[in-house]
């Protein structure tokens, strides 16, 4: 597979086929990475298009200064960012939380509430975490990035990126401890 730069020089001489290949490359883990922020396969869908739509705009003001992986992985932590704070953020937070309670009112057999799995328990570890610790455990744990590059990404300094993730494995330890605290006292509570 062709060099990203080789690709982004294609790609500004007008090559289409340069930039079905460079997003090819990229989409399944920007795809991830923005799954794993939101927790929502639709919705990271539509913001993963819109991500790859930006990078096309914003093509030309790549500055060659370290890795385009990099470069991209910043739209997309700006991008999620910016639908955090904006208005459709807030109305389908509202409709989740309405459909949650709606579902659980509307459900009294017990099991469906039992939590699945492990990995269940800890995506919604990581989705209770601060957003900025979210970010930084996602790109290092999920996307197997080096800190030098989160701190990029996210443009903090590498003690600042450090920190986020002490604190944020910190949380997640004692969260998940709690859940399996939780889970033991239900089987306890069954077996009498």
């Amino acid at each position: 597979m062709p060099e990203d730069q080789e690709l982004i020089d294609e790609i500004l001489r007008g090559s289409h086929a340069a930039m079905e290949v460079l997003t090819r490359k990229y989409y399944k883990p920007i795809y991830a990475f923005v799954y794993r922020k939101v927790g929502n396969r639709e919705l990271a869908y539509d913001l993963t298009q819109e991500i790859f739509i930006k990078m096309m705009q914003r093509i030309e003001s790549y500055s060659k200064q370290g890795a385009f992986k990099s470069w991209l992985y910043s739209i997309a932590v700006n991008h999620c960012r910016d639908y955090w704070r904006s208005s459709d953020y807030k109305n389908t937070s509202k409709q989740a939380e309405l459909l949650d309670t709606v579902k659980s009112e509307g459900n009294s057999v017990p099991y469906i509430f039992e939590r699945k799995e492990t990995r269940e328990q800890v995506k919604e570890a990581i989705n209770s975490l601060p957003d900025i610790q979210k970010e930084a455990v996602i790109l290092k744990y999920f996307h197997h990035m080096k800190i030098k590059e989160i701190a990029d990404v996210t443009k903090a300094n590498v003690s600042t990126v450090k920190s986020r993730l002490k604190q944020g494995l910190g949380k997640l330890a004692t969260i998940l401890e709690r859940g399996e605290e939780y889970e033991q006292q239900k089987k306890s509570k069954r077996s009498f």
